[in-house]
């Protein structure tokens, strides 16, 4: 049978249909299965977290939105509720969320340091005078006055301080008043205007009221059970089960930031300062109390839940959670380490 001029162009126009048809499904397979996995990263506002600000532009295979949060409290809260899929903590944040039977699981360190407890200008304590800190106290309730001190309450630097003045012979409990003062920035105001007596913050707010003279150093909080132990990268396990690589690359980023962090520090400081808007003057000083760091450290996470059931932060004994709920996977696949070098 002859076709006609017509039939003829009438089906080399469908066939470069037909052809154009399946080479624009296979562009658009090829794109789907090169496109980056994407994942949502909640870190807090402190010297030692504002950090993770670098995580995306260190990542592979990875799309990270890093989104900041005031606190460790708020990137917990952002994480539970399922808004973002990983987030920058605190180990004192992790055993608080395992005893309440929160979905957690831990997957990498990355910066511990940062704590400090600071007095007024005008005190006449000086450095790590406990003996006259307690005689101060002593005295307050004797004429009938609180002794006050202030944190952010349920952030690290609130334990370690809590735990320092138990290992001193102070009571939280009974011999102090406690005020919380959730935001870490509103912590310079509050010394300033003879609120407080004594305070436990966080860097680079602590390297603030230093060096403008609002308070002088007492303290660095650290001859406690957690040390001084920070930050930590919590997921949860439906995120483990449904985006493993994307869990993957973050931790392998995270592991190169704390390389970046170990060997140069300018980016760090950009961070802090776009992040706080404080200088860098304090941002350089607020790093001389900061530890990159990427391992997870099992035995002292254990350590912190008996000294957080003591001072009644968690109401049950929860070390059977954390073997379970620290995942050295990553981290491992990541450094290439065995888990008895990662904290194990």
């Amino acid at each position: 049978m002859t076709l006609s001029p017509r039939s003829l162009s009438a089906i080399r126009r469908l066939t470069l249909a037909l052809a154009c048809s399946v080479g624009l499904g296979l562009s658009l397979h090829a794109q789907a299965q090169t496109a980056p996995i994407k994942i949502k990263m909640a870190y807090a506002k402190c010297a030692h977290c504002l950090s993770m600000a670098m995580v995306p532009g260190l990542a592979k295979g990875v799309e990270i939105e890093a989104i900041n949060f005031n606190s460790g409290n708020d990137a917990l809260t952002a994480l539970v509720s399922k808004s973002v899929d990983i987030a920058q903590v605190t180990y004192l944040n992790f055993v608080s969320g395992l005893d309440k039977g929160l979905d957690l699981v831990a997957v990498s360190g990355q910066v511990n340091g940062g704590s400090e407890l600071l007095v007024g200008k005008d005190s006449p304590l000086a450095p790590d005078d406990w003996a006259g800190l307690k005689k101060m106290i002593a005295d307050y309730k004797a004429q009938g006055k609180p002794f006050r001190i202030a944190a952010s309450r349920g952030n690290a630097q609130d334990l370690h301080m809590r735990g320092e003045l138990v290992k001193n012979g102070i009571s939280p409990a009974r011999d102090v008043q406690f005020i919380n003062i959730p935001n870490y920035s509103d912590h310079a105001a509050a010394l300033q205007r003879g609120e407080i007596e004594l305070i436990g913050t966080v860097e680079p707010f602590a390297s603030q009221i230093r060096m403008s003279g609002i308070g002088k150093h007492f303290n660095y909080p650290y001859d406690q059970a957690a040390g001084r132990l920070t930050n930590l990268i919590l997921t949860r396990s439906d995120v483990i089960k449904e985006k493993p690589e994307a869990v993957r690359q973050t931790v392998a980023s995270v592991v190169r930031l704390v390389e970046v962090l170990d060997k140069d520090k300018q980016g760090w400081i950009d961070s802090i300062v776009k992040g706080t808007g404080l200088d860098r003057a304090v941002a350089t000083e607020a790093l001389k109390n900061a530890y990159p760091d990427i391992t997870m450290k099992r035995g002292t996470t254990k350590a912190i839940a008996e000294m957080m059931l003591d001072l009644k932060y968690i109401s049950r004994d929860v070390s059977a959670d954390i073997d379970k709920n620290m995942n050295y996977t990553f981290l491992m696949q990541a450094t290439g380490k065995p888990a008895s070098a990662l904290g194990y």
